[in-house]
């Protein structure tokens, strides 16, 4: 590849930092003006500016330092290549970053004669015979009414179940509210979906330590617009991405009752689980939810009544 065909391709590494700075502290227009004047007037560069302005500190900066030097490391591997090749057929680059590892709370999953394992497993005998054939890769979006009922639990357990039988499993954590996955997959969060989402950046994916058919996708530090970035037309893309690459594709969404981007990621996926809790969840809520659930116009497999 020559030197004029990369530089079309890779941005600078100060413009990555910029970039990269703007979405880790949230920095709004106003902030960027006020850097952009400082860069002109005093020759600096865009981290410096922020720094001497008190918009971020060393430790943000160094943050960001180590993922783009991780984006350069990447490039001279023959990213470069892959994403030309990846413009070219309209496909947008997923990379893997590090490795997962199943936390406390999803232990009894490799444990086969456990009790919850058996019902987790009869769920997805479930799921597979609503499988929509005709498709790749097959969206479930997990939804409740509130917080609490074990929305998350059950989406790392459904994407394990799934990915022990061998299917390519993707784990999305779309909760940008309070996410969890990250906790129970004991992953780094620093960079995630929101990050994804708003800089229009590959999503970098964990794999799981003992489930080589299962990575992961956490949310990112919290976004200060979570229902604007799942409402853009950079997460579709990034679901039909994914359904081209995996067979399953299971994703965590905020508390409907609280929230409206559940709603928007449904619209997406096209198919939704709903969940309740016994003796948690009120029958009015979960109502009130499936009526909201059928503007979205996506499939409801079913509903399960989680015990724990």
């Amino acid at each position: 590849m020559s030197a004029e065909r990369a530089e079309g391709v890779v941005r600078s590494i100060d413009e990555e930092l910029g970039d990269a700075l703007i979405a880790h502290c949230k920095l709004s227009a106003p902030d960027v003006d006020r850097i952009t004047e400082s860069m002109r007037s005093r020759r600096q560069s865009f981290c410096e500016a922020a720094f001497q302005l008190q918009l971020a500190t060393r430790k943000d900066i160094e943050n960001v330092s180590h993922y783009v030097r991780e984006h350069a490391r990447a490039a001279q591997s023959g990213v470069i290549e892959t994403a030309i090749r990846s413009a070219q057929d309209g496909t947008a680059l997923i990379l893997r970053q590090g490795v997962a590892r199943l936390s406390s709370d999803l232990i009894h999953t490799r444990d086969a004669d456990n009790g919850r394992s058996e019902k987790i497993r009869a769920l997805r005998t479930d799921l597979l015979l609503l499988n929509d054939s005709g498709q790749r890769g097959n969206v479930l979006a997990l939804v409740s009414p509130g917080r609490g009922e074990g929305r998350s639990q059950l989406c790392a357990e459904l994407a394990i179940a799934f990915a022990q039988l061998g299917r390519r499993t993707l784990l999305v954590d779309a909760d940008l509210r309070h996410p969890r996955q990250h906790a129970l997959f004991t992953a780094d969060n620093q960079w995630g979906l929101a990050q994804a989402l708003a800089l229009g950046e590959p999503a970098y994916l964990h794999g799981v330590e003992g489930q080589p058919e299962l990575a992961v996708l956490t949310s990112g530090t919290i976004p200060p617009n979570p229902l604007e970035l799942v409402s853009n037309r950079r997460f579709e893309r990034l679901i039909t991405d994914f359904r081209r690459q995996y067979d399953f594709i299971v994703i965590d969404t905020p508390a409907v009752a609280r929230y409206a981007d559940a709603l928007q990621i449904a619209s997406f996926a096209k198919r939704v689980l709903a969940l309740s809790r016994a003796e948690a969840t009120s029958l009015q809520s979960m109502k009130d939810m499936l009526r909201r659930l059928s503007a979205t116009e996506s499939k409801i497999l079913g509903a399960v009544i989680s015990k724990f």
